[in-house]
């Protein structure tokens, strides 16, 4: 089953992992791996530390301004995705794009492009996304030069 949690959801999801990651309060394994990404976009740090002004924004998003609720759950979803090795062979293509930029948080980075890409080109043609299409994508950012 797929889970498709509204953007409040997302938004008090990360709020209230930063807060409880900031008390000491045990973490869900999920929190954990949240707070892990949190802790590397320390520029996230005041807008998650006030959930009312983060739901509130949600009324007037900026496009031109990057929303650290996406970018977050971005992370997340290519942290589980290479958890799980789906789509097969994403986990080898981020290990490789890793190793060339010395750097997961990096490769995560470069892996967003192919992702959002991959999400917006499946919505326009109206078709699932192709995972091949995105593991290519990664692979091509971890071999060019």
């Amino acid at each position: 089953m797929l889970i498709q949690p509204s953007q409040a959801d997302v938004r008090r999801f990360f709020c209230g992992a930063y807060a409880k990651s900031r008390s000491g309060v045990t973490l869900e394994p999920i929190e954990i791996l949240a707070s892990q990404w949190i802790d590397e976009h320390p520029e996230y740090h005041a807008e998650l530390a006030d959930v009312d002004a983060a739901l509130a924004a949600m009324q007037n998003a900026d496009p031109a301004r990057e929303n650290p609720f996406l970018h977050l759950s971005m992370h997340l979803s290519i942290s589980e995705q290479c958890s799980i090795d789906q789509p097969r062979g994403i986990r080898q293509a981020v290990e490789l794009l890793s190793h060339k930029k010395q750097s997961l948080h990096d490769a995560h980075h470069a892996t967003m492009e192919c992702l959002g890409r991959m999400i917006y080109e499946s919505q326009r043609a109206g078709k699932m996304p192709d995972g091949n299409v995105y593991i290519d994508c990664v692979q091509r950012h971890a071999t060019k030069d």
